[in-house]
């Protein structure tokens, strides 16, 4: 048994969601996207695998180790001269190996072998250095963890605390409709870029800082379309009949209307991600965001500006990362909404 097959027999069983998934599969473009964005994730998520100044594994005078999980004190290898083992320095003998990663540069690094910084690409380093001789394609691909940790972050707090407060707005009503729709238009017209900068003069800003920053201000947009959903499903008879039964409002809203209401959770949320990636990308470039030496795609943008005309491997790798990733992921939601279109043909 295939594993669509799989997917499609065991584990969606539900008639309307596998019409759903088969005319998303039917959009080789959405497939081909899915299963980039998914290698990105993967290669991003195992990035010292990939790239590392440290071998996976080594035999060294006899002895096994691990420097890929396990740090090593230089005096093991007979230096007492360095606080930090340098593992490309060892002189191999026979009998002696390592198994090195495909690049073997850490993202704070520099190359000190260059004459100049920015260095153009070589065999040393494939996409070039930046401003201080760290390997470009190491910062990009750690780069890349940051960004969809940020991205996958601030959209589940503001999806989490939108679907709240828009679902009870929505059911409710009145009252609390009117307070939480108030809460939303002041939350709305408030200057977010102000209010950052000003964030940043109190707290060092880091991944968790700006997760919950954006979060605070970004739940705003899902929160009025749950509403919607929720107005527009509260009277329908399966609620009345769910309510004449004797069911709870908790029930009711998270057990019967919520998972009808699941349209624009589901087709928003690709373009939220994407939104979000660029704006940590904005963030860092406007100095804004994570603070140096954290690897990011934005800061590689910033130094781009300062060595245009001198260094345009700065300009070109850290731009087609962006646009690729942003295209994957909006390919993705432009399929998903189809999906979810009821007017789309049925199959």
């Amino acid at each position: 048994m295939s594993f669509v097959n799989i997917i499609e027999g065991k584990l969606i069983t539900n008639e309307l969601t596998l019409k759903r998934y088969r005319r998303f599969k039917r959009n080789k473009l959405a497939v081909f996207s899915t299963l980039m964005v998914l290698a990105l994730i993967f290669f991003s998520f195992t990035a010292e695998f990939w790239a590392n100044n440290r071998p996976h594994l080594m035999k060294y005078q006899g002895k096994i180790y691990v420097p890929l999980i396990f740090d090593y004190h230089p005096t093991e290898f007979g230096r007492d001269d360095i606080f930090v083992m340098d593992y490309r320095a060892l002189e191999f003998h026979d009998g002696d190996w390592a198994a090195w990663p495909l690049v073997q540069w850490d993202p704070f690094e520099s190359n000190t072998v260059v004459d100049k910084y920015p260095s153009p690409p070589s065999k040393y380093n494939l996409m070039g250095t930046d401003d201080r001789g760290r390997d470009v394609f190491t910062r990009l691909l750690y780069g890349l963890r940051y960004s969809l940790v940020f991205a996958l972050g601030a959209w589940f707090f503001s999806y989490f605390f939108g679907i709240i407060i828009g679902s009870v707005t929505g059911y409710f009503g009145g009252k609390v409709d009117l307070i939480g729709m108030r809460s939303v238009e002041i939350i709305q017209t408030m200057p977010t870029t102000l209010i950052l900068i000003t964030i940043i003069s109190i707290f060092t800003p880091n991944l968790l800082v700006l997760v919950i920053f954006l979060s605070l201000f970004d739940w705003t947009k899902i929160a009025l379309y749950m509403r919607a959903q929720f107005l527009q499903l509260r009277k329908r008879e399966y609620v009345e009949a769910a309510r004449a039964i004797g069911s709870s409002n908790s029930r009711i809203i998270f057990k019967h209307i919520l998972p009808n209401a699941i349209t624009p959770i589901v087709t928003f949320s690709p373009f939220d991600i994407a939104a979000n990636i660029s704006t940590l990308a904005f963030l860092d470039y406007l100095g804004l965001g994570l603070r140096a030496p954290t690897p990011s795609w934005g800061e590689l943008l910033q130094q781009a500006q300062k060595y245009f005309t001198t260094a345009e491997w700065l300009v070109w790798y850290p731009s087609i990362a962006l646009i690729v990733t942003l295209t994957l992921l909006i390919n993705i939601g432009l399929a998903v909404r189809d999906a979810f279109d009821s007017k789309s043909a049925v199959g």
